[in-house]
């Protein structure tokens, strides 16, 4: 039986937020770029050992491009949640995805879908702005190389799939190696740190990211970017069954409004089919 690509899309959006809630107890231990290396050099290392990308695909513009988003979007996500509340940067981080689904929005239908996702997300986050100008600056460049991963990681998924997702944090790893590798040497005599971050880099980088290359080859663009919206909802979620943090009628309501801009938006329809209002 197939997996519906849905399914994928819901195991990358469990680990989406385990992974950071795990780096966050790591940066007691480790700098922040420290953390971003740890993560992205235990995910190249799982990737190589079990993909061996390079006996398979060759290093392209779009792979390259695809692992300097990594490098630089996991560097600049850390630095903001060192700064700002997780709900703060999560909601900035969903500007840029909103925005893709806008753009390839052609029926009355998907304009309710935006908006409802879109308020959903304001609620579950609680949107404030106050804190560190430099880490709400730092959650802006997050949220726009989110929406670069969503463009080129949906394009590799219709190239290479895995194993181009393989290769591209080969090439992370190098690129963040000069950014974060000095911070992480600090670490390398503790084992506690080091088995941390080999599992925020398995649960952060190589299972949500294998995941999403499994939807978005399956996916449009514009429907995986609207269904980003659902990780408020799933962050929620976990609270309340790892942290026990029960949600408000705020947050319940949210969650409504996502799963309803979920059910309410359609893809566009094959050529030669009539577009529904």
């Amino acid at each position: 039986m197939r997996v519906p690509p849905q399914t994928y899309f819901a195991g990358s959006a469990v680990f989406h937020y385990l992974g950071p809630s795990v780096a966050v107890l790591l940066f007691a231990r480790v700098d922040v770029l420290g953390v971003a290396w740890l993560r992205i050099a235990s995910a190249a290392l799982v990737f190589a050992l079990w993909r061996r990308p390079w006996r398979r695909v060759r290093p392209g513009r779009e792979l390259v491009a695809l692992g300097a988003v990594f490098a630089t979007m996991n560097a600049c996500f850390y630095e903001a949640i060192d700064r700002l509340p997780l709900a703060t940067v999560a909601a900035i981080e969903f500007i840029g995805p909103i925005a893709l689904a806008v753009i390839a929005v052609r029926t009355g239908r998907n304009v309710a879908a935006v908006v409802a996702a879109a308020a959903g997300v304001y609620l579950l986050t609680h949107v404030r702005f106050a804190g560190q100008p430099v880490g709400i600056a730092f959650a802006f460049a997050n949220a726009a190389l989110f929406t670069a991963y969503i463009v080129v990681a949906h394009r590799v998924s219709r190239a290479s799939s895995v194993d181009g997702l393989a290769a591209a944090m080969l090439i992370a790893f190098v690129l963040v190696s000069p950014l974060g590798l000095a911070d992480a040497a600090h670490a390398f005599g503790d084992p506690v740190a080091i088995g941390a971050g080999i599992g925020v880099g398995i649960s952060s980088s190589v299972i949500p990211y294998v995941f999403d290359q499994l939807a978005m080859a399956r996916l449009a663009r514009e429907t995986y970017a609207l269904f980003v919206a659902l990780l408020p909802a799933t962050a929620t979620l976990i609270g309340v069954v790892v942290l026990r943090q029960l949600p408000s009628a705020v947050d319940l309501a949210g969650i409504a409004c996502v799963m309803a801009g979920v059910a309410i938006h359609r893809e566009k329809p094959p050529p030669g089919h009539a577009t529904p209002l």
